[in-house]
């Protein structure tokens, strides 16, 4: 009977897999980068002999338990899986420089096309049948005929 094949024991298999889930896990990963926020990206590689078929990917906000905090899509993209590879500095960089180029045309563009508003010139809002528009091909009330200027 020593030399016969495994047998399964499924009692033993549950409690092995309890006793496993109080095991801590690891939360040791490889440092991968930063972004200019100052987060720290982390990384366990996947390993299928051990049961983990994707890499287990997060980061620490440089504010303690403020995990809500603003990242970089380039970041974030890596962190959901989305790209195998994290982002490069000079990736980062360069998007960080468009970003603040299309702020300063936005802010021209504001400048340059808004008109000052003039409290005095704006009319009072119309309450009741009067805020409705009115056009002349329509009844303002029905059978009583068309709307009078």
């Amino acid at each position: 009977m020593a030399n016969g094949p495994p047998t399964r024991n499924l009692l033993r298999i549950v409690l092995d897999n309890f006793l496993k889930s109080f095991r801590p896990r690891q939360m040791k990963g490889d440092y991968v980068g930063e972004d200019y926020f100052g987060n720290k990206y982390y990384e366990i590689p996947a390993d299928p002999s051990v049961g983990r078929r994707r890499a287990s990917r997060w980061f620490e906000p440089t504010a303690k338990e403020a995990y809500d905090q603003e990242i970089t899509a380039e970041w974030e993209a890596w962190l959901r899986g989305r790209r195998k590879e994290p982002p490069t500095e000079q990736e980062l960089l360069k998007n960080l420089a468009i970003m603040k180029m299309k702020e300063r045309n936005a802010a021209e563009l504001e400048a340059k096309y808004s008109k000052p508003k003039d409290t005095a010139t704006l009319e009072q809002q119309k309450t009741g049948m009067g805020s409705f528009p009115q056009y002349d091909e329509y009844e303002v009330m029905p059978g009583k005929g068309k709307h009078e200027k």
